[in-house]
């Protein structure tokens, strides 16, 4: 039996862009699309603002309509729905175990570009161990605008030369291909002691640092590149903050892909520096994939 690509929904409109998202996701990979509604069930009361309509209804009906709109605009998608009680935080990384990739709603920031990711995405991101996206509400209507999948974005990698993950550039790669688009892999690395210091420069040492990352940049790919001739590769080995590159990169990207380290134990939100930084502030999708 094949994974599906599923979505968490609740009603919003960033649930809804995710929707949207992941259906476009499901037609790309072949793959069967899932929405699954997580409600917390709570004693009967009467809800005037919902016109008489009681809040388990509401949270039946809100998938089942959804799933009607997709497969208007989507018929060669198979669309099925679930719906699920309980803590999301907490059936949400359990849905997301048998799935191909896990999408989410993410707010934007209210006059700042970038995420508002809350304690359910965090919980579900920090806690599963498959992919999961976070999408943003613009980008349904970012979509509408612009007639395609990607409207000839490229999908842009956040890479570590010193810690690289076979998984995380697959993904990266594998996105690229199915989008027919560029890849742009961006690595950042730390300038030299002495400016911390204000020490004098030192140009030749700099341009040593700079031609050694490069190097170690392009080696780590050059096996990608032959697993993938299709792709377009384009390398930005950078001096500064990883994050603060990849932020600036997501204002063009169709996805933006990074890795979290999976840690088995349950305290904690098991979210690296950077990932963290660039769930908050990158303007496209964001696909964390979780490694060893």
């Amino acid at each position: 039996m094949s994974r599906a690509v599923t979505v968490g929904l609740d009603g919003s409109n960033e649930s809804l862009a995710a929707a949207e998202w992941a259906v476009r996701e499901a037609r790309l990979r072949g793959l069967p699309l899932r929405l699954v509604n997580v409600w917390e069930p709570q004693p009967y009361i009467q809800a005037p603002l919902l016109g008489g309509e009681t809040m388990q209804h509401r949270a039946e009906r809100i998938p089942r309509e959804t799933a009607d709109e997709l497969r208007l605009r989507h018929p060669d998608v198979e669309i099925t729905v679930d719906q699920v009680a309980g803590r999301p935080g907490t059936i949400l990384p359990d849905e997301a175990r048998d799935a191909e990739l896990l999408v989410l709603g993410s707010r934007g920031l209210s006059g700042v570009a970038g995420f508002m990711v809350g304690s359910v995405g965090m919980a579900t991101v920090a806690h599963t161990e498959r992919p999961v996206v976070l999408v943003r509400a613009e980008e349904k209507a970012e979509v509408e605008r612009v007639p395609g999948p990607t409207a000839n974005r490229p999908v842009v990698l956040g890479l570590d030369t010193e810690h690289p993950d076979d998984s995380v550039i697959e993904f990266a790669f594998d996105a690229a291909a199915r989008r027919a688009t560029a890849l742009h892999v961006v690595h950042g690395w730390n300038l030299p002691p002495y400016y911390a210091y204000g020490l004098p420069a030192d140009p030749r040492m700099n341009a040593q640092l700079a031609a050694h990352e490069a190097d170690s940049l392009a080696e780590t790919l050059r096996p990608w590149r032959q697993k993938f001739p299709a792709v377009e590769v384009v390398e930005r080995s950078r001096s500064g903050k990883p994050a603060n590159h990849l932020v600036e990169a997501s204002r063009d990207a169709a996805l933006v892909v990074v890795g979290r380290r999976t840690r088995r134990s349950p305290l904690g939100a098991h979210i690296g520096p950077v990932t963290h930084a660039v769930l908050h502030h990158a303007t496209s999708p964001v696909a964390v994939v979780p490694h060893d």
